[in-house]
């Protein structure tokens, strides 16, 4: 068996409401292995981000709220740890590179100075030793003219660059975990290409291991090892990379891989692509038994009362769905 980095047992999320309390994520449960890339997958709001954030603590409370579940790092639960204790790891054994670097940087901050402030919080080098360690890490994301860009600030960056500042912020103090939150969303095609070329030589470099967050199955395909698919708040397959695109189990994921654009249809009108009928559920209105069954063609009587637990079909395939 894989050595679990990281390893998240039945985690529940909500929201507060003046109504009522929402739930975002429900009971999850899966392990980050150690030098992998593991992809978080689904359709803006099924909860890829909330459950990320809620590794680190990073869930605004009120109005969020980790009701219940355990995330065990280096044999801790991080969820029992104190403030202190908890801080102490962010960003030194677990970095995050956040969805909008533009809004994620200080503003009024230069680059080298942000980075620098990571380095200084949980290393024990002087000023001088960490803007020379800083100027190392831009080159190491491949930013061109290092030197000059330590001065400039967020604003004077373009997209791209912007993206690899949070990268060698990131990997500032060399975690041993790095949360990817939708890396490549709003880059160009070309800058995505270089953005995870660069995540999957970062990780053959460090093994260090990767949760990575996306909706693109482009992506998951170019660099992911292992893939969990959400849907409003659940875990509804996970497999191998191999596992998913070859055979896909639920007709969610089937419905994903067959609304992607190929070869063979690049020729034809994108009104013939096969897409998902309805809506993803809003949190006040998930339905009972499977959350997929008002939008799945396949559903039977009792996938509208029944929920299907995670099953295992193979030793690298495991699938929530009533049909297997």
């Amino acid at each position: 068996m894989p050595t679990p980095e990281l390893l998240v047992k039945n985690l529940k999320v909500s929201f507060a409401t003046s109504k009522k309390e929402l739930i975002a994520v429900r009971g999850i449960s899966y392990q980050l292995n150690q030098g992998e890339i593991l992809a978080l997958v689904g359709e803006s709001g099924c909860g890829k981000t909330v459950s990320a954030l809620s590794i680190l603590r990073l869930i605004q409370e009120p109005p969020g709220k980790i009701v219940s579940g355990e995330i065990f790092f280096a044999g801790k639960d991080l969820l029992k740890l104190k403030k202190k204790e908890l801080q102490d790891r962010r960003g030194k054994d677990i970095a995050m590179i956040f969805q909008d670097p533009m809004t994620s940087l200080n503003p009024v901050l230069t680059i080298g100075e942000q980075i620098i402030e990571t380095l200084l919080r949980h290393t024990s080098l002087s000023r001088k030793k960490a803007r020379e360690k800083s100027f190392r890490l831009l080159e190491q994301v491949e930013i061109p003219s290092p030197k000059q860009k330590l001065d400039q600030y967020p604003h004077q960056l373009s997209g791209g660059m912007r993206q690899r500042v949070m990268i060698a912020m990131a990997l500032s103090c060399s975690p041993r975990i790095l949360i990817a939150d939708e890396p490549t969303t709003a880059l160009d095609v070309l800058i995505q290409a270089q953005i995870l070329s660069l995540l999957k030589k970062i990780k053959n470099d460090t093994q260090m291991s990767i949760l990575l967050i996306t909706h693109d199955l482009g992506v998951v395909a170019e660099v992911a090892e292992r893939v969990m698919v959400m849907y409003a708040g659940e875990i509804v397959e996970s497999g191998s990379v191999y596992d998913l695109f070859r055979s896909p189990l639920h007709p969610y994921t089937i419905g994903l891989m067959e609304s992607i654009p190929t070869l063979e249809t690049t020729q034809q009108k994108l009104s013939k692509l096969k897409e998902i009928s309805g809506t993803v559920p809003s949190l006040s209105q998930v339905p009972f038994g499977c959350p997929f069954h008002p939008r799945c063609s396949a559903a039977e009587t009792r996938c509208k009362t029944d929920k299907p637990k995670l099953k295992k079909i193979s030793q690298t395939h495991s699938v929530s769905c009533w049909l297997h």
